[in-house]
């Protein structure tokens, strides 16, 4: 009898553990909405469109950088040139993201603001990013103002 009940108690443990902590905290994946904070020091940039915030990982939502080392010029390393981008838009700020959801890998999505400026829209302003049409398709005019006046990767001939 003392077994059964044991048993009973840790089933009923099971249960309550499950219906409080859902699989995607327990894994550690980004939460569907939720605002993040960061402060200078704790801000990493890993590529042109990745921040590290303190431990967690975030991919800026709706635009895309050229890859590290990819190089579409002669000599021009447009992924490394997008991320000094992406790092002079964070350096010495404080970091503020809205999470949108995570990409296929698990990484949180979100729109940015370091020091009052708009970090997703900037990247696109400064060429350094294209949009997805889909997501964000107020920033259509910003990636065709950069491609206008030839801005970061529109300087140059396509890859």
């Amino acid at each position: 009898m003392g077994r059964a009940v044991a048993i009973l108690a840790s089933l009923g443990m099971i249960a309550v553990l499950a219906a409080v902590l859902r699989p995607a905290d327990l894994l550690g994946s980004a939460p569907q909405a939720q605002d993040w904070r960061a402060l200078p020091a704790e801000v990493r940039v890993v590529d042109g469109e990745t921040l590290l915030l303190g431990e967690r990982v975030l991919r800026l939502y709706g635009v895309a950088a050229p890859a590290r080392r990819q190089f579409c010029a002669v000599g021009a390393d447009w992924g490394r040139m997008a991320a000094n981008e992406l790092a002079s838009l964070v350096r010495d700020r404080a970091v503020e993201c809205r999470i949108q959801g995570q990409d296929r890998f698990g990484r949180a999505l979100g729109s940015c603001r370091a020091g009052g400026v708009e970090i997703n829209a900037s990247l696109v302003a400064a060429g350094w990013a294209t949009v997805d049409e889909q997501a964000l398709p107020s920033l259509i005019p910003i990636e065709a103002a950069a491609r206008a006046t030839a801005r970061g990767i529109w300087a140059q001939p396509p890859c």
